[in-house]
């Protein structure tokens, strides 16, 4: 392919955008004559003519380099080799930008806010990646007049950034444990202190396994997974989806190599997906709604609680109590019912006590101290 390169560029539109829903008229005509079969149903799709499309296809080749579609008179219209690596390759490169780009656009929009009405509340928020934030931050914006700041890291550097002062909340998940000896207590304990951090119930969700339409490899726990040689597409480190996965293989006393970054390790549930879905990978671990996005099955194994966390100061800032209003409202839970494998948490919006939400946080207390013998008594005859 001849080398060409990429420009981005934005716009201020009335209707608003979610993830990397980014728009180009290449992959738009690809997917469009795949998903139909032919250039005539692509035209009629896209809402154009046979001509354009066809000769749009023609310009693409010789831009390219490359021919995109097989083109036999009679039969249905079939993509490249090529153009299908193309497809692909861009669906999990916009994957992997969504929680970049879904940050950019909140940087954006909050100087729009700023520059339109000084008075809107902006707060910052710094979260492990989750497809029903960017959901809440609309809610939050239409009902409260309040700007949520969303930035999506893993589930530690986002407790980091609040102990550093650079986000007023965090968010981060687990999901339901008894024991104390697990991966989350050692990664959330030094960066949670009772009585300094509050939680605040948010949502619970489903993750499990992410496969191809079907399951054509009968997948239905981690162990088949080991045992079976699959593909396993891993999160980053310090992502909280990369803490459950290690609590689960420990758990189960699964070896650990089937389920090692053999490779770029993926830093959000939709480049999970994205990667299973191009065949780059046979599963992995991730929420229900990132794999019916993408037209894939889903396999549930735990339910977890995802939790925002804020220090007590902040629970007066007027921005934490607003969001906190959102997400005990009926309307959040009626938005969020639509969300596939997501539910309200069962005390959202609510203030939270650190040991009350997560039962397995065990303190040491101090030994008491042993008994001192009675002291000899001297007798004198």
């Amino acid at each position: 392919m001849r080398s060409r390169g990429v420009r981005l560029q934005y716009s201020f539109e009335a209707e608003d955008q979610r993830g990397a829903d980014l728009h180009n008229p290449l992959f738009e005509l690809l997917s469009a004559v795949r998903e139909s079969g032919s250039i005539q149903h692509a035209a009629a799709s896209l809402g154009a003519s046979y001509r354009h499309v066809w000769g749009s296809l023609k310009r693409w080749e010789d831009t390219l380099g490359e021919a995109l579609v097989h083109w036999v008179r009679g039969q249905p219209a079939r993509l490249t080799p090529f153009a299908e690596r193309l497809l692909w390759a861009e669906a999990r490169a916009r994957a992997r930008l969504t929680p970049h780009i879904e940050a950019l656009r909140a940087e954006l929009e909050r100087v729009m806010a700023e520059a339109l009405d000084g008075s809107q509340q902006v707060l910052t928020v710094h979260a492990s990646h989750d497809l029903a934030l960017p959901l809440l931050r609309e809610h939050a914006s239409r009902s409260e007049r309040l700007h949520v700041d969303l930035r999506f890291s893993g589930s530690l550097d986002a407790l980091r950034d609040l102990a550093e002062g650079r986000c007023l909340v965090a968010g981060f998940h687990v999901p339901p444990l008894a024991e104390a000896s697990n991966p989350f207590a050692r990664g959330l304990k030094p960066l949670l202190r009772p009585g300094r951090h509050k939680l605040i119930g948010c949502t619970r969700r489903t993750q499990g396994l992410i496969v191809a339409p079907g399951n054509p490899l009968a997948l239905r726990s981690l162990a088949d997974v080991a045992a079976a040689g699959v593909r396993f597409v891993p999160r980053q480190p310090g992502s909280g989806t990369r803490l459950l996965t290690d609590h689960l293989v420990a758990s189960q006393h699964l070896p650990a190599a089937p389920f090692a970054a053999r490779g770029l390790a993926e830093d959000s549930h939709n480049a999970v997906a994205a990667a299973v879905a191009s065949g780059e990978g046979d599963a992995g671990l991730g929420v229900e709604a990132a794999a019916a996005a993408f037209g894939l099955d889903f396999v549930p194994l735990v339910t977890e609680d995802y939790f925002l966390v804020c220090l007590k100061d902040a629970l007066d800032h007027p921005g934490v109590a607003k969001l906190r209003a959102v997400l005990a409202s009926a309307a959040w839970r009626e938005a969020l019912a639509a969300l596939p494998g997501y539910a309200p948490a069962p005390h959202a919006g609510e203030v939270l006590p650190l040991t009350r939400a997560l039962p397995w946080w065990h303190f040491r207390t101090a030994k008491p101290s042993p008994a001192r013998p009675p002291e000899a008594v001297s007798s004198t005859a």
